[in-house]
């Protein structure tokens, strides 16, 4: 299954991030989230069927941010070193 990563940008419109299989492999899509959704948003991980095929519409998508539930982006930008 691929998955995307999803969150609500400040204007209310949805951003989806689309992860690099190589990233997925290397990281796993958590670290990835916490590492690319802008720090304090709440994001959820969702099939990419459940992401609408049709773009013409794309800046009128919505989610419901109590959806979210998967974690809060991270203070930084780089990922965390393995301890």
């Amino acid at each position: 299954m691929t998955q995307r990563i999803i969150y609500q940008q400040e204007d209310g419109s949805v951003a989806v991030i689309i992860p690099a299989p190589e990233a997925v492999a290397t990281y796993g899509i958590e670290a990835i989230a916490l590492k690319d959704v802008p720090s304090g948003k709440p994001f959820k991980i969702v099939s990419e069927a459940d992401i609408p095929s049709d773009r013409s519409y794309r800046n009128s998508w919505t989610v419901d941010e109590a959806d979210l539930t998967d974690g809060v982006g991270a203070a930084g930008n780089t990922f965390e070193e393995p301890q």
